[in-house]
């Protein structure tokens, strides 16, 4: 496995004082589109007014980009002086470095500074690239009129290194996949071994540490008070148990097949995403053009893991919706292992295991509102449409390249994430950290049991796919959450955002609010986080 690196760039506002002067200190458009993904500029100091917003606020550096343009000039006719320092926690593993001097004067004139953030290679480079490490690096800008006032502010970042990952190959994947590149044995052997001695280390004083810390228990999950929602935006329709979706009655079922059937030559496999016991998703292609996803079951899957399969990957058939993930196709030539075909454009892959990875760490709170937002509003047109989704979580959600996430149905997830599913003693896998109070005691499914699920999505979002309540024992869920117990709020997750959290934990489930209702709270923060963008 190769590794990883993080490196963080941590500036803070120390203070601004007695600016009688102006100047500007901004990103121009295309800073803006390269750090935030959105064509608009920032400005840190305008005309002399600060932003704090925008100070306060930490922009995640891509792993791609390795430079940053800071636009100022002086706006009173004269140059300004400044002084300016970089201090490196570890100039090892990354480099820093500023295209001006430590102390001149802010131009009449618009231009840009660069700051450079390269990570360094290490010993084993060849194979390995990037050292792992956690850097600090605070840069710090001081204005000085005259030695009359002087002003000090900073801007945050966050820089982000990884190495590149491998896809395992698979027996069924077709030729067309390029073999992978072979790699020096024992020197794999060796890097293997230290980070598993590393890893092992770690988890060893983490556990040390939880065993010992009489505190634990409030760092991931508090008794909360739940904010009281506005009456404006209360559920106002009685929470009531759901039927099974139609597609689990056999003759419905039976029909949506026929519908959808396709040829089984038509479909070629090209690499294997993810595997459990018995099921398989697929990268490949159907009719040689279209990129699809494809479910699917071995060879030792049983006929009532077949069912299943087909029963949940028709669940949200014929949902027409840009943010719903519905089944393509279906093919039943070989009745022991079935394929379900997904439309996957421009790389779509699982959320829950891209958060996972390090290129995931550099997602924005704005880029993080908007993929709730995308989720809220194919929840709202399930709602419309008389349909409970029962599974809202990232493991049930795709996403692509440029960000956009689509909800999918659950076919295969207790396979595939066995962890995220628990037994109470009735022989059903459920996804008990995930329901609400209802859900979980009465099996009462609804539009609000729906809501809940997603205040968990939000906050997995938030916490990049940790797992919730992961120090709760599944048959003590219930109590804790009928005496209060909520999810903590993750860190640098903004107050606001989590408030949306805790509305969805309401206990009551008319309480809580509808997806209509968060698409609004999500779209009003949105507004608010760039204001100033």
């Amino acid at each position: 496995m190769p590794f990883q690196a993080y490196f963080c760039i941590f500036i803070c506002v120390l203070c601004v004082t007695n600016i009688h002067s102006t100047f500007n200190v901004y990103l121009n458009v295309q800073e803006g589109q390269k750090l935030l993904g959105l064509p608009a500029e920032v400005f840190y100091i305008r005309a002399g007014i600060v932003n704090t917003n925008a100070l306060d606020y930490v922009i995640n550096v891509p792993s791609r980009v390795n430079n940053i343009l800071i636009n100022w000039q002086s706006l009173i006719g004269r140059p300004i002086s400044y002084g300016i320092s970089v201090s490196n926690s570890l100039p090892s593993a990354i480099s820093t470095d500023l295209n001006i001097t430590k102390s001149g004067y802010i131009p009449t004139e618009l231009e840009a500074f660069q700051l450079q953030l390269v990570c360094r290679d290490g010993i084993f480079s060849k194979s390995h690239g990037i050292i792992e490490a956690e850097v600090n690096i605070t840069v710090q800008v001081t204005l000085n009129r005259a030695l009359q006032n002087v002003t000090e502010f900073t801007i945050k970042r966050r820089k982000i290194c990884y190495n590149s990952m491998e896809m395992k190959e698979d027996p069924l994947v077709t030729n067309s996949i390029p073999p992978e590149r072979t790699q020096d044995g024992l020197l794999a052997i060796c890097v293997g071994s230290v980070t598993a001695i590393v890893i092992a280390t770690t988890l060893m004083f983490i556990a040390f540490c939880f065993r010992n810390s009489m505190t634990y228990q409030k760092t991931t999950f508090n008794k909360i008070e739940i904010p009281e929602v506005p009456k404006a935006q209360k559920v106002q329709t009685l929470v009531r148990a759901v039927a099974p979706p139609p597609a689990s009655e056999p003759q419905e079922l039976h029909r949506r097949i026929s519908e959808l059937t396709v040829q089984r030559c038509r479909v070629r496999l090209s690499s294997l995403l993810q595997e459990g016991t018995y099921g398989k998703v697929y990268r490949g292609t159907y009719n040689d053009t279209d990129e699809v996803l494809v479910k699917t079951v071995g060879q030792h899957a049983s006929q009532v893991q077949v069912s299943l399969l087909l029963q949940e990957g028709m669940s949200l058939y014929g949902a027409s919706h840009a943010g719903i993930l519905s089944v393509l196709g279906v093919s039943i030539e070989d009745h022991t292992a079935p394929f379900l075909l997904y439309p996957a454009p421009d790389n779509t892959r699982n959320l829950k295991l891209f958060l996972q990875t390090p290129m995931a760490r550099s997602l924005t709170t704005i880029q993080i509102v908007r993929m709730s937002s995308q989720i809220a509003l194919a929840l709202a047109h399930l709602h419309s449409h008389g349909v409970i989704h029962r599974d809202v979580a990232t493991r049930n959600c795709v996403i692509n390249d440029e960000l956009r996430i689509k909800l999918a149905d659950n076919s295969l997830s207790r396979d595939l994430f066995p962890a995220d599913y628990h037994c109470l003693g009735d022989g059903e896998n459920r996804p008990i950290k995930w329901l609400s109070l209802e859900a979980l005691q009465e099996k009462m499914f609804s539009e609000a049991s729906d809501t809940w699920a997603f205040g968990v999505f939000m906050w997995e979002l938030c916490t990049l796919a940790k797992q919730p309540y992961v120090d709760v024992d599944s048959f003590e869920m219930g109590r804790w959450l009928r005496d209060g117990y909520r999810l903590s709020q993750p860190l640098n997750c903004p107050d606001e955002l989590f408030a949306l959290m805790a509305y969805c934990w309401a206990l009551v489930p008319i309480e809580r609010p509808t997806f209509d209702t968060l698409d609004i709270c999500l779209q009003d923060f949105y507004s608010q986080i760039t204001k100033y963008v």
